[in-house]
């Protein structure tokens, strides 16, 4: 990887304000589409792995999360949470901020940027 990237979706106020936010502090970035361009396992596994868990790398306060049918709200297994992400990729926490270090980061505030770019 040899840029930052952010994952979300082009609607989303907090990817967009994520983006406005790079572009102020001049730091170029790719912006993914990940309902576009569906993301490899792989890559949600590692995402996991360095955000804490699959708990926090899906937003369970979502519409999306709440509009779920209680039986697919307790994933047990890592399989498990990747079959729902696959169906429902809107799950996923935005954004999601990839540096060129490969160090993942969910969610967007001037704070938390500031002091990952700072």
């Amino acid at each position: 990887m040899t840029s930052t990237t952010l994952y979300g979706l082009p609607n989303c106020d907090s990817c967009r304000n994520a983006r406005k936010w790079l572009t102020a502090q001049g730091i170029a970035h790719d912006f993914v589409d990940y309902r576009q361009a569906p993301l490899p396992a792989a890559t949600l596994q590692d995402w996991s792995a360095q955000v804490g868990g699959w708990k926090t790398l899906v937003n369970r306060s979502s519409t999306t999360w709440r509009n779920l049918p209680d039986p697919v709200k307790n994933p047990q297994t890592d399989d498990d949470w990747l079959a729902l992400i696959a169906a429902q990729p809107t799950l996923v926490k935005r954004p999601v901020l990839q540096t060129p270090d490969g160090v993942v980061s969910v969610g967007f505030s001037e704070k938390s940027y500031n002091a990952r770019f700072g």
